[in-house]
């Protein structure tokens, strides 16, 4: 699979270490889009296009129903082979990695207990969580990472030029594919079709059970992308 996976692993990594110090809401996904789109809504039919060990795959099926939900949003209709005027190739795959992430060490010599062994003011004490001095010193901790990456290729079936691919990458402490799948998915085909050479972050909430929420998220820096 042909990613440009290098720089974009780099940004994830960033984002993990990011994601690794404190709880987080939300999953940022790098989009990366190359564009030559000219279709309209009358040629919007498609195939899927499985190579190898995707021919017989369930795990295959999966994704692409994922993406066909995308797909369908922009008038795209899934057909036979033989009628399709589009080919739609998927790729993915996810590995591990360490991140490290340096965190604060705080020590109060003082915890003013109250009556009873209980904390005085709260608690942590009448110094708050910090002590009265701040942070003692500082301490590396290291963890895993997954990156997620998804590459959605379309072809003209009637001359076999490529005409739009994009690409998502993301990275979580979840080592589930499936999980990042539906993050996936919906960054890369957010606003269809991008513009040649688009490159942008996509924030998606999540929901308290874990998955995609419908909620409309917080605003993002100008140069990412919020989708509800």
């Amino acid at each position: 699979m042909n990613f440009p996976i290098k720089s974009l692993c780099r940004w994830a990594l960033i984002l993990a270490a990011m994601w690794l110090a404190g709880c987080t809401t939300y999953v940022q996904t790098q989009v990366t889009a190359f564009s030559d789109w000219s279709g309209s809504d009358a040629t919007r039919t498609y195939a899927f296009a499985r190579q190898g060990e995707q021919q017989n795959s369930i795990e295959q099926t999966t994704y692409e129903t994922l993406v066909a939900n995308e797909l369908s949003k922009y008038n795209f209709r899934q057909v036979n082979d033989s009628s399709a005027r589009y080919s739609v190739a998927l790729a993915y795959s996810v590995r591990g990695d360490m991140v490290t992430v340096r965190q604060p060490v705080y020590y109060d010599p003082w915890p003013m207990y109250g009556p009873y062994g209980r904390p005085f003011w709260g608690p942590w004490g009448g110094w708050g969580p910090y002590g009265p001095w701040g942070p003692t010193g500082y301490v590396d901790q290291s963890y895993p990472v997954y990156i997620h990456a998804l590459q959605i290729r379309m072809t003209d079936r009637q001359n076999g030029r490529e005409v739009y691919k994009v690409t998502a990458v993301n990275s979580t402490g979840d080592a589930s594919l499936y999980q990042a799948m539906p993050y996936l998915t919906r960054s890369a085909l957010a606003d269809f079709p991008l513009g040649n050479g688009t490159v942008r972050t996509v924030t998606l909430p999540v929901d308290k059970n874990g998955g995609i929420s419908n909620e409309t998220a917080a605003a993002p820096p100008s140069a990412s992308k919020t989708v509800d």
